[in-house]
């Protein structure tokens, strides 16, 4: 995975549930142009937020000896929008787990206002395919060391966070 369209989680329950955010900034690219005069995050990179935070819960229920890739999104509804300033939350729920993949809902809130929601599909890649050690598994968030992504509730040291 090159890009992490999410800052950190706030909650993370095995098997269950995780939270995480997004800051929303000027400092990102896409922002720029995506659009001249009212700067809105791109649906698309939301939902790479809400697979992130899923896939990644997904990933931990086999300790990511499985490598998650998003299969499919049966249903997603965007409501509203997330601007520069705002803070996104992303919530996933475990719904199925199965031997080839699971699926989370999911739903992106600024504050209490919903900005989208639906459900996104995971396959587990096939090891045992004779294609499979050609996978470049670094373009695999679920499969690296994620940076820390999942101490949550600590600080940059692995002490506790002040909250």
């Amino acid at each position: 995975m090159r890009w992490f369209w999410i800052d950190r989680f706030i909650e993370f329950e095995k098997g269950s549930h995780a939270k995480a955010i997004k800051n929303i900034t000027m400092a990102e690219e896409h922002l720029h142009d995506h659009f001249p005069g009212f700067a809105v995050m791109p649906a698309s990179l939301m939902l790479e937020g809400m697979a992130q935070t899923g896939g990644i819960l997904l990933g931990e229920t086999s300790n990511f000896e499985e490598v998650v890739i998003l299969a499919k999104v049966p249903k997603m509804t965007f409501h509203s929008w997330a601007c520069p300033g705002d803070t996104l939350v992303y919530t996933a729920k475990l719904t199925d787990v199965r031997e080839e993949g699971g699926m989370v809902e999911c739903q992106a809130h600024v504050g209490d206002r919903l900005v989208a929601d639906g459900e996104i599909v995971f396959a587990h890649l096939d090891q045992s395919d004779p294609d499979y050690k050609n996978v470049d598994q670094k373009d695999f968030v679920f499969s690296m060391n994620l940076l820390g992504i999942l101490d949550v509730g600590q600080a940059g040291d692995g002490s506790p966070a002040n909250n």
